[in-house]
């Protein structure tokens, strides 16, 4: 199959049946996105009609997301009925009413789901097709290994089930204390004078043999409880907060657009089951309290060790439950949902905190405080402060098996006011550098034991005007991929440097996440140049936050990240269809790009991004004389104005170049490499002529001027703005006189 036409099949694809041709590594992955929240049953069952909605929208739209729902369910329906297989359709039916019950009440909840999902199987086709994960992928995947996750079960399985076993040993020992505590009453309710008979001696030595055996069983219940208490103590420490670290740095990872984050419900299971033990255990010493209470003898061994057992046991229960008190959903507006920890003064954004324990001993009226910008750092001059209502009650979430959670949808953030309206001396830093940060605080007892909550958001930027948010996206990116302190403000006082290995990942996965497609390995190398010149090559090479995020590209008025985020958004707004096609090279050098078309067909063309214009994309097509010669023409650089004049698949269709006393045609032939140009763009074309009669049927034509003068500099094409009609065009080619351009390299943009 053609180059061009293996590009044609795969686009013509789902995005499930792309999937289902992933390799089993890949696979795997894709399996650990599809759970009882949004079984794959659905997913396989209702691919196409999945795939056509616009769940993103449905996010932040209650009413939206509700029609969603419900059109979910009725599809849904009409696959289960259509089923032959008799324990396939009850299964489907199952997982209806098992939606209903987790969605009905919130919607919204599960089109974040599917949205999430969709969008994690884009990144996975996506490093599909880069053939190499990234090393900050690798260690968040080698973070999650299945094996590990195994060995955790297995672990909390092996102490629960040792704790069910002191149960039983508690119990026993309760029954033969009540045996020997009857038997003691007994004999002392005899008469003096039948003491010393024969038969009251051999009472006695039954009653110290079961004192002794009584002695025994006390101590070694004691003792299995030592060692299941620092076995949980050992699991806790090696693994539980570890693996609740891990799961914190993968939620950084994931902010900045890195792998879907996963796990929190494992560790959810995880942190109940070992403080369900740990609680097991503290009913199980009060209960030898009580038993000394009724049977107690000297060196008995219960006075002497219950007391350390109990404190090591609530030391362990708080600790756990404090640590159990985590952010779920980073803070975000839901204007820019996939850009988390940034947030603009007067723009509601939402954020949720969740309590990783289930118990029903917790007070269900548990308040959470929200507090903004609690310790500040010395220096920081702009403060800010929550204007709605900071303060809500956490409440059991069906949908998520029952834990404790709560969602700040309204809040809004207002800067305060200072005397005089100044606010004395500036900050050194940008206001994108000045990190903040959220605080949640709250208090219940359980078991007579008061705990005390708090948490806190990731570092968040504060924003005035939309115009600062590409440097706040800068500021989010650089600080969570490289450190995993939870609250470190004073970050950008001296940011350290990014390996360009680990920053060219980042920089892909914004590719993947906003424009649906990430940077192969040619890209990333062509990038890596633009940034770092000759040490391009070199995958350590340590980039500087001032040369990304700050510095002007040489003779440029502008950074190396606002070039690039000024190319998302057009990607993003005018070229995406083109641009998951794999259809634009993107980022090759003016001189890459010459040595590229030499020796292609005349009329073979290549899209790059423009290196002078922010957000622009330039087309350049090569041309062969007669004698032999090759020539380069490229056109003035298309931006978002003209772009929304045009989809640029028509202007690719229609493009016309006016020479002297030649007719008007399109350059365009082939894409590079040789994929004929209708073949390639054919199935985007947006706009056709109007068919409407008695109207002359008219089209928008892109049209560039090549002129001829030996004595003036060669320069680019230039197009119109916006293109023009062919009425237009002919009352210009009226008036004006066009000279052929000799043009060698016109790279001036």
């Amino acid at each position: 199959m053609k180059q061009g036409a293996a590009r044609k099949h795969l686009s013509s694809m789902s995005q499930w049946k792309q999937i289902q041709q992933l390799e089993m590594r890949l696979l795997e992955h894709v399996d650990y996105l599809y759970d009882d929240n949004f079984p794959m049953d659905i997913r396989q069952g209702l691919a196409s009609w999945i795939e056509s909605q616009d769940w993103d929208t449905a996010v932040n739209d209650d009413s939206m997301a509700a029609v969603m729902f419900t059109n979910l369910l009725s599809q849904l329906e009409k696959v289960r009925l259509q089923e032959q297989n008799f324990l396939q359709r009850h299964n489907m039916k199952i997982i209806q009413q098992q939606l209903q019950l987790k969605y009905t009440s919130n919607p919204t909840v599960m089109a974040r789901v599917i949205s999430t999902c969709l969008r994690e199987e884009r990144r996975i086709l996506s490093s599909a097709c880069t053939q190499e994960q990234g090393p900050l992928e690798k260690s968040v995947q080698n973070s999650v290994a299945f094996e590990r996750q195994k060995n955790m079960d297995n672990r909390v399985g092996i102490i629960r089930g040792s704790v069910q076993l002191m149960d039983q040993a508690v119990k026993y020992i309760e029954d033969m204390q009540d045996d020997f505590d009857f038997r003691y009453k007994t004999l002392q309710s005899r008469e003096s004078s039948d003491r010393n008979s024969d038969m009251m001696k051999q009472e006695v030595t039954r009653l110290q043999e079961m004192l002794n055996r009584l002695d025994f069983k006390r101590k070694e219940i004691l003792s299995k409880m030592d060692v299941v208490i620092k076995e949980i103590d050992d699991l806790m420490t090696s693994q539980l907060n570890p693996e609740l670290q891990d799961w914190k740095r993968r939620q950084q990872i994931a902010a900045i657009g890195g792998p879907l984050l996963t796990g929190l419900e494992q560790l959810q299971s995880w942190f109940t089951l070992t403080v369900q033990s740990l609680f097991q255990i503290k009913r199980q010493l009060d209960k030898l309290g009580e038993l000394v209470v009724k049977v107690t003898y000297e060196s008995d061994p219960i006075p002497l060790q219950k007391p350390q057992l109990d404190e090591r046991v609530k030391y362990l229960i708080y600790h756990l439950i404090k640590s159990s008190f985590v952010v779920e959903k980073q803070p975000c507006m839901p204007t820019h949902p996939q850009k988390p920890l940034i947030i603009k003064t007067g723009v509601q954004f939402t954020t949720k905190v969740r309590l990783l324990v289930k118990l029903p001993e917790v007070d269900y009226q548990l308040k959470v405080k929200t507090t903004f910008d609690k310790d500040l750092p010395p220096g920081r001059v702009r403060q800010f402060f929550i204007l709605t209502n900071n303060t809500k009650v956490m409440d059991i979430e069906d949908y998520s098996n029952g834990c404790l959670s709560v969602e700040f949808r309204h809040l809004q953030l207002k800067e305060k006011k200072y005397i005089n309206g100044t606010k004395g001396n500036e900050s050194l830093l940008s206001v994108t550098e000045e990190l903040h940060s959220l605080s949640f605080e709250a208090c219940f007892t359980v078991q007579g034991l008061a705990i005390d909550l708090e948490t806190c958001s990731l570092p968040l930027v504060v924003i005035s005007n939309v115009s600062q948010l590409p440097g706040g996206w800068a500021s989010v990116m650089w600080y969570n991929l490289l450190t995993d302190e939870p609250r470190n403000l004073a970050f950008f006082g001296n940011p350290p440097r990014a390996n360009w290995s680990q920053l060219s990942e980042v920089l892909s996965w914004q590719f993947s996440t906003f424009a649906g497609r990430g940077l192969n390995k040619d890209q990333l190398a062509m990038l890596g140049e633009k940034l770092l010149g000759q040490h391009a090559s070199c995958g350590d090479y340590q980039v500087s936050w001032s040369k990304f995020s700050k510095e002007n590209i040489l003779g440029k008025p502008f950074s190396f990240w606002m070039w690039l985020d000024s190319i998302l958004e057009l990607i993003k707004k005018h070229l995406q269809p083109v641009w998951n096609e794999n259809y634009i090279m993107g980022f090759v050098s003016k001189e890459m790009e010459r040595a590229l078309l030499k020796d292609k067909e005349p009329g073979t063309f290549l899209l790059r991004f423009s290196e002078s214009h922010l957000g622009g994309i330039t087309f350049t097509w090569v041309e062969h004389s007669d004698n032999g010669d090759v020539k380069f023409n490229s056109v003035e650089p298309y931006t978002k104005n003209r772009l929304s004049a045009l989809p640029f698949a028509d202007i690719i269709r229609d493009y016309k170049v006016i020479s002297d006393g030649v007719v008007p045609e399109n350059p365009l032939k082939f894409l590079y490499p040789d994929i004929p140009k209708d073949e390639a763009f054919g199935r985007l074309y947006n706009s056709q002529p109007s068919k409407v009669h008695p109207y002359i049927p008219s089209t928008l034509i892109p049209i560039s001027e090549l002129r001829s003068n030996a004595n003036t500099t060669p320069r680019s094409s230039q197009s119109p703005e916006p293109p023009m009609t062919p009425g237009e065009f002919d009352m210009l080619s009226e008036q004006l006189c066009f000279d052929i351009d000799t043009m060698s390299s016109p790279y001036s943009e």
